[in-house]
């Protein structure tokens, strides 16, 4: 059945439901099989199957961790909301949330790997030596609405409804140096939109990352590592403190991104903007504030491929371009640029289209 069909047959269903994620019982994914794997544009798509993170320990190192902790931490204090309960907590920077916990990284892979599975998602990406993991795109089937139809012939034709929405989530584990793990989650969305006036094609698009849902499965996660269900809620919903500003610039005829904070939260937001956004990070060197990353060129004369699209890429792909995230910081000013393979700045169309990326997710 086509498209149109089926968005027939679910539009008055649509528009009498209005669902929200941020409930508990308003998530509810089921992951895409491996041949329905959803195309992404190819401006982001960054060849995740290969990417690499550094392996703690590496570039990262505890000493530059520590000597940046210090470095920061009465910015860190003033500025990051903290909420802790057993050995984990959560902390807090503007929209963005993360978890603390005082495990080390290979106690932690499996109960997190098994989260992910309990919570209907197949894993495209399982490297516990780089310290990522990342899920299949999936759909959050508890938006569809439960009406008669759905109630009635749902169970029987279930592939007639779609939510038109698809969401991937990475996470990120990274060592600190008391021993303990912190634990990112980032979240990735697609929506199914209409191509045309006529509304007889499709075509699927990136969608903004949520925060709350990655809030929720923050919430969720540290139920798993055991706290309670309440206590969960509670700290996971502490007021937001106010985030700083992000705007597009220029140095020496170079296009930069000026953050109003230190380098400590600039280089953990940036790390963070490059995994909601789908970048590969081949590596990272705190000590230089350098992520080293590779970016596929857009290519405005190629059809995009549609949401049932080819599993590993064309063949006649574009290959990818190395470049380096620079995070550099001045008191409470970091300006955040793109270098070339070699190091030297760069001003092309990519940098400027990289950086415009990163600065709609740091705003």
């Amino acid at each position: 059945m086509n498209h149109s069909a089926r968005c027939g047959l679910l539009g008055l269903a649509l528009a009498l439901s209005a669902c929200s994620v941020l409930e508990s019982d308003k998530v509810d994914y089921k992951s895409a099989t491996k041949a329905s794997t959803l195309e992404v544009p190819p401006d982001l798509t960054q060849l995740s199957q290969e990417s690499r993170y550094v392996v703690p320990g590496g570039p990262v190192s505890a000493a530059a961790f520590e000597a940046g902790k210090a470095t920061n931490k009465a910015e860190a204090e003033s500025k990051t909301a903290v909420a802790q309960i057993a050995d984990v907590r959560i902390e807090r920077d503007g929209n963005q949330r993360w978890l603390v916990v005082d495990r080390p990284a290979d106690k932690l892979w499996d109960p997190v790997r098994t989260f992910w599975q309990e919570n209907g998602f197949n894993l495209v990406l399982d490297q516990p030596e780089l310290g990522i993991m990342e899920t299949d795109w999936a759909e959050n089937r508890a938006k569809i609405p439960q009406d008669f139809i759905r109630s009635t012939i749902g169970k029987v034709f279930d592939s007639l409804y779609s939510t038109g929405e698809r969401d991937k989530f990475r996470t990120r584990l990274e060592r600190n140096a008391a021993g303990g793990t912190e634990i990112y989650i980032t979240h990735r969305g697609m929506e199914e939109v209409y191509a045309s006036s006529t509304k007889d094609s499709t075509v699927w698009q990136p969608r903004k990352p949520d925060p709350e849902l990655e809030a929720e499965f923050l919430r969720r996660l540290m139920t798993k590592l055991g706290v309670s269900q309440e206590q969960a809620k509670a700290v996971a919903a502490a007021p937001a403190l106010k985030a700083s500003t992000a705007r597009l610039s220029t140095v020496n005829g170079t296009p930069v991104v000026q953050v109003s904070e230190g380098f400590d939260r600039a280089w953990r937001r940036v790390g963070l903007a490059l995994d909601r956004t789908g970048f590969t990070v081949e590596d990272r060197n705190r000590n230089e504030g350098l992520y080293f990353v590779r970016y596929i060129a857009p290519n405005p004369d190629k059809k995009e491929p549609g949401f049932f699209g080819k599993i590993f890429g064309s063949s006649d792909a574009a290959p990818p371009l190395k470049y380096r995230i620079r995070v550099q910081a001045e008191g409470n000013i970091s300006t955040v640029s793109v270098l070339n393979e070699t190091g030297a700045p760069e001003s092309s169309a990519n940098a400027q289209r990289i950086l415009k990326v990163l600065v709609e997710d740091l705003r």
